[in-house]
């Protein structure tokens, strides 16, 4: 069952290098759950992205500080893993330490089942990429701890995608000079697999990054202009377009609406929410699909006794929704 689990996540990391390789540019969103990632994948995603920020508030409710550990990225990583067939990259902040530490964080989420992992070169405890007063270390200790990284993933499977992160941009005397540098470090000396350049802020930054690096970047916008689109990082050379809290932040907004106007107005703002649902060009999502609920019915008609079947003929649940005519 284990060497399954992992034939599984092989494959995955060589789609994953397959996304690297092809033309053009992948988009990929982000958010901090197993459902979220079947989500984006029924939506036609071909790879999501754990957020460190995102697991740290909806998990633990705390902020993106370097506060969680590394077991709860590796045990969460895992439940991401198993319920999702698509790639996975999962944000490992600092790699929890100096390269000691980042070499054990490495086999520790080789093992977990995922695609890809980042290590970012802040300085610890990191700080949010949303926010100020972040530091990063000297360069040569940055691609130590990337050295230490490659090393650690070819000893348990060397398709494992290592993806260094540069905070520069937006940091104690950051530049996109030093951005760029680091950009190349990383991948000709370090032997990191991808670069993820963190708050890029201008096209001519994406292009020459790009045009420059010997090796995929991976980037977010930091522009105070409109980012670009698909077609135009495509253009600038871009290999992954990452929106990294898309799916979590979408889902925070809509509870805070949902609750403020139900204690605002009572069952009548529940009622709207459903109907605004339900009119939605793609309608309602399939809870219980999503979360494999026919497999219980498959697993009890293989293996329960006859007298231990359940009665589904003339026992029910309640409601999933607020739609007043929806049949028992």
């Amino acid at each position: 069952m284990a060497d399954d689990f992992q034939d599984a996540a092989h494959r995955k990391r060589l789609r994953f290098r397959e996304l690297l390789k092809r033309p053009g540019v992948t988009v990929m969103p982000g958010g901090f759950s197993p459902l979220y990632a079947r989500l984006a994948q029924t939506a036609g995603f071909e790879c999501f992205f754990l957020a460190g920020s995102q697991l740290s508030a909806f998990l633990y409710g705390v902020p993106d500080n370097g506060i969680i550990g590394l077991r709860d990225l590796v045990d969460h990583a895992r439940h991401m893993a198993a319920r999702s067939d698509i790639p996975i990259l999962i944000d490992a902040d600092t790699g929890f330490g100096n390269a000691v530490n980042v070499f054990y964080a490495v086999q520790e989420c080789v093992r977990a089942g995922v695609a890809a992992m980042s290590i970012e070169d802040q300085e610890a405890p990191k700080k949010s990429a949303t926010l100020a007063g972040r530091r990063c270390i000297p360069l040569d200790e940055a691609v130590g701890k990337i050295k230490a990284a490659v090393a650690a993933r070819n000893e348990l499977d060397p398709a494992f995608v290592i993806c260094a992160r540069v905070d520069v941009l937006g940091a104690e005397g950051g530049s996109f000079a030093e951005a760029l540098k680091r950009c190349v470090a990383y991948i000709r000396d370090g032997g990191a697999d991808l670069v993820w350049l963190n708050s890029v802020e201008t096209r001519e930054d994406v292009r020459r990054a790009c045009a420059e690096t010997p090796g995929p970047i991976l980037a977010i916008w930091g522009g105070k202009d409109a980012a670009p689109t698909s077609e135009e990082y495509g253009a600038l050379g871009l290999k992954i377009a990452l929106y990294p809290v898309i799916a979590a932040t979408a889902g925070l907004q809509a509870s805070w609406q949902v609750l403020n106007d139900f204690k605002e107005r009572g069952s009548a703002a529940l009622r709207d929410w459903d109907a605004a649902a339900r009119a939605s060009k793609w309608g309602r999502a399939d809870f219980g699909t999503l979360v494999g609920q026919p497999k219980i019915r498959e697993i009890e008609e293989r293996f329960l006794s006859e007298a231990a079947k359940r009665d589904y003929d003339s026992t029910w649940g309640h409601k999933t929704t607020f739609a007043e005519e929806e049949k028992k």
